[in-house]
């Protein structure tokens, strides 16, 4: 909403010249702010009219004097009419602007994106994660591009930004960078998000996206079965590092704790819950919310396994992992050797935990969410949606339930008649 304008001439007292004359100030707010200006003009306090704000009488130098008042009110009015012509919001910024003939510096995006990254950057490992960093930095690589592209430049004001350029902007992800949909999408997302710094900060009048909705597809989560889970557990191997890899990944596989969680364990995260039987607490990197997990049995004989490997010893670790991407690498390995069809990752385990191992035995899905530190109930019901051997359980309970429920023969065939 435009803030309205308050216009006052009021009398400098204290700025008395030899005469005992004293200064005509002009006073305009906007916003509870305050601009305070000479008009130039001096008058004798006792001619003053302080309610109406100009000076007394009819006289001539009164008719001069209140005249150049006006002129100075006028002035300031025309400006206001300018702006609401111009469809500017009148803000204290944008009013003395007008008035001072400057011209409001450019707001480019890249300087605004670089700042944004630069800031997260700072903080991570505090309130960000190293991937969350890397994602933006992305997004600004991709934003770039896509400017050199479609334009043929290296920024833009962010007041040309509209629903037609994040649109070509999307095209763009999903036709040159061949982002699939969900990508696409989270590209976009993060874009958006400077966007609406710059809306919060005052830097844009209108919301380009307020037109713009994002069609997310819902992914299929690959999980393992039971059967693959103890084609895995009972398999020999002859190398001893995918021996290790294996051990890791089941004891995601019964605690669902994502790669980085599994790699920050201590023994300090192992303490005895309300039960009286050891618990794993710990904070979840990627969302910043507390995970309590009480210890099957599984992962707790993974955990003394490797209690006195030298690695858990020397770094305090509970658990001694590969990188992320040598456990993907070896997992790929592993499912081979079990003879294991799927595309195996380490996060396969974190599914695996909530599907097979707990929803599919009946945990309920808010102690599951729980479990598995979801900030929202959501996220664990995309796990719920693929449980088919669920439903068939579900339903055959409920046959044997409905067992008793018999049509007549007659009547079924129309007979009775």
């Amino acid at each position: 909403m435009d803030a309205p304008i308050s216009i006052l001439f009021y009398l400098k007292r204290a700025k008395v010249n030899a005469q005992g004359l004293v200064p005509i100030f002009q006073r305009i707010t906007i916003n509870r702010k305050r601009l305070d200006n000479s008009t130039g003009k001096y008058v004798d306090p006792e001619k003053w009219h302080s309610e109406m704000s100009k000076m007394k009488g009819t006289s001539e130098e009164a008719r001069s004097l209140n005249g150049h008042l006006d002129q100075l009110k006028s002035k300031l009015l025309n400006i206001e009419k300018n702006l609401i012509k111009k469809d500017v919001p009148i803000t204290f910024e944008n009013f003395t602007n007008e008035l001072t003939g400057k011209k409001e510096r450019e707001r480019m995006l890249v300087p605004i994106f670089q700042e944004h990254n630069r800031k997260i950057k700072e903080l991570v490992g505090q309130e960000y994660a190293a991937g969350t960093l890397e994602r933006y930095e992305t997004s600004l690589k991709h934003t770039k591009g896509f400017l050199n592209w479609k334009y043929n430049i290296t920024d833009i004001n962010i007041e040309k930004i509209d629903h037609a350029f994040i649109m070509e902007y999307e095209f763009y992800l999903r036709s040159e960078r061949k982002c699939a949909n969900n990508t696409a999408v989270k590209y976009i997302k993060n874009f958006h998000k400077i966007i609406n710094q710059c809306l919060a900060n005052g830097w844009l009048n209108r919301d380009p996206f307020s037109n713009y909705k994002a069609k997310v597809k819902e992914v299929v989560r690959e999980f393992l079965s039971e059967a693959e889970i103890e084609q895995m557990i009972n398999k020999e191997f002859v190398s001893e590092r995918l021996e290790l890899v294996r051990d890791i990944f089941v004891f995601s596989c019964f605690t669902g704790l994502a790669y980085i969680d599994v790699k920050q364990l201590t023994p300090d995260n192992i303490s005895l819950g309300i039960d009286g039987d050891k618990w794993i607490f710990q904070t979840r990197q990627k969302t910043d919310t507390p995970s309590k997990i009480p210890l099957l049995p599984m992962a707790q004989e993974i955990i003394d396994k490797y209690v006195e490997y030298p690695v858990c010893i020397n770094e305090k670790r509970l658990l001694p992992i590969l990188s992320n991407q040598k456990m993907n690498s070896y997992l790929k390995e592993i499912a081979d050797v079990c003879g294991i069809k799927k595309d195996l990752t380490f996060h396969i385990a974190r599914h695996t935990f909530a599907t097979t191992i707990t929803l599919s035995n009946g945990v309920p899905i808010e102690t599951v969410s729980k479990m598995l530190g979801h900030t929202n109930l959501k996220t664990t019901q995309h796990y719920a949606k693929i449980l088919d051997k669920k439903v068939s359980e579900d339903m055959n309970l409920l046959k044997s339930k409905l067992s008793n429920f018999k049509r007549d023969s007659n009547v079924s065939n129309g007979t009775n008649l």
